[in-house]
């Protein structure tokens, strides 16, 4: 498998952030005293934050001001201070691209600042040259803007690189961009329309390096 860059999506990819994410919501639902729904919750992993305003607008109408300030304040104050867990296999895969000198970045629908209090504090900053975030586009995942963003700032061709998700939305973004795309899920399993794109789903980060550094 051929590729001169590796692109990685960051909250429930890199960092163990989304059931953190998802629990400081529904304690955020409790506090404004408002129903959890977690169909529409799931919806929203891997957009930025315009789409996922969009979506909970639409389900939490009037209460969804107070909703997102509360959810915000109470993310921020764990998010902004402390590490988040890495997940398996992603400093080895890493040291790996670091070793072949594949240089590596970041495609995040997460604000700049704050992805980048994460990644510091994770101790992972160091391994990517750059950093795009969903605040730099006008159109989040699963749009592929994003993606050809990182790519252009790294001046490789979209097809030259490898993509790194997580969720659904972000492997319909990776492929649109017209990158190999490996999906490691996290809280949602992939779908069948997610399925029929064909990425390279694989339980960990482990396994994908296993298969780079063997492919099939």
């Amino acid at each position: 498998m051929k590729f001169q860059a590796a692109i990685f999506d960051m909250d429930g990819l890199l960092l163990d952030t989304e059931r953190l994410c998802m629990h400081v919501f529904k304690q955020a639902c409790q506090s404004v005293n408002v129903p959890f729904y977690q169909e529409t919750y799931l919806s929203i992993i891997g957009r930025n934050s315009a789409g996922i305003e969009t979506i909970f607008r639409q389900a939490y109408g009037d209460n969804y001001d107070k909703l997102h300030q509360e959810w915000r304040t109470q993310y921020d104050a764990v998010v902004k201070h402390q590490a988040i867990p890495v997940k398996a296999g992603v400093v080895e895969l890493l040291e790996w691209l670091k070793a072949q000198h594949i240089p590596a970045v970041v495609a995040t629908s997460t604000h700049r600042e704050v992805a980048q209090v994460k990644l510091d504090l994770a101790e992972l900053s160091h391994y990517f040259s750059d950093l795009t975030c969903g605040c730099e586009v006008s159109n989040g995942k699963p749009d592929p803007e994003i993606y050809l963003l990182a790519a252009s700032r790294l001046g490789v061709d979209a097809k030259q690189c490898i993509a790194f998700e997580d969720s659904n939305n972000g492997v319909r973004s990776a492929i649109a961009a017209n990158m190999a795309t490996f999906q490691i899920p996290d809280l949602v399993e992939p779908c069948e329309q997610v399925k029929a794109l064909n990425p390279m789903i694989m339980p960990s980060l482990h396994d994908a390096l296993s298969y780079l550094k063997h492919p099939a």
